[in-house]
Formats: C-alpha cells, structure tokens, sequence
C-alpha cells in the first residue's frame, strides 16, 4: 500500500471487494394504518441488528412512527466478483441521520 494513500474509514474493503453502502430503507405498514408501537418498534430493532450481524452490516440508525419504520444500514457485502459499490443517493449521511432521528416514535 503506497505511503501517500490515505484510506477513508466510511470505505469497506474484502478481499477483491471495495464498498460504501449506505441504505435508508422505509417499511410501511399496510394502507399506512398506525399500528405500531413503542413496544414492536423495540422488537423490530432487535431483530434488524440480529439480522445485520448476520449479514456483517451495521444498522446506525432505526425509528419509526405509528405507520412506518426507518433504518439507515451501512455495509453488507452481499455478491462476489471484484467491483465498488455505493448508494444513498449522494445525500450525507448527516441529513440521513437527522431525517431520522427526528421521527416521532409512538410510546
């Protein structure tokens, strides 16, 4: 690796895979009903970064309303063969987090 060359630590690399992958998934609930509550949010979360782990993702960011749930995922190498791949539609990552945060969770 060349002296001069600084890595970027949002930038994964394996073995001939390189990766920036930031995914802001949204799951609503059928016909928006407002269903969800503090308690199934809570449940939904915990199986999401079980899910993640699986997956050697990281979930950075989970919330939701009565009527939705947002998670910001970031890395998961899920294919083969040597490419970079990158999402989240050039938006930072602040504006994502801050979109986020500021859902109002049901009790």
């Amino acid at each position: 690796m060349s002296p001069r060359w600084n890595p970027n630590p949002d930038v994964r690399t394996v073995r001939h895979v390189v990766y920036d992958l930031h995914v802001h998934l949204v799951f609503v609930t059928k016909y928006r009903r407002r269903a969800m509550t503090g308690e199934m949010l809570t449940r939904c979360e915990e199986i999401m970064r079980e899910v993640c782990e699986d997956f050697e993702a990281e979930l950075n960011q989970f919330d939701g309303e009565e009527d939705h749930v947002r998670r910001h995922l970031w890395g998961g190498h899920f294919w083969s063969g040597p490419y970079f791949a990158g999402s989240c539609g050039g938006a930072p990552l602040t504006v994502v987090r801050q979109y986020i945060e500021n859902q109002q969770r049901p009790l």
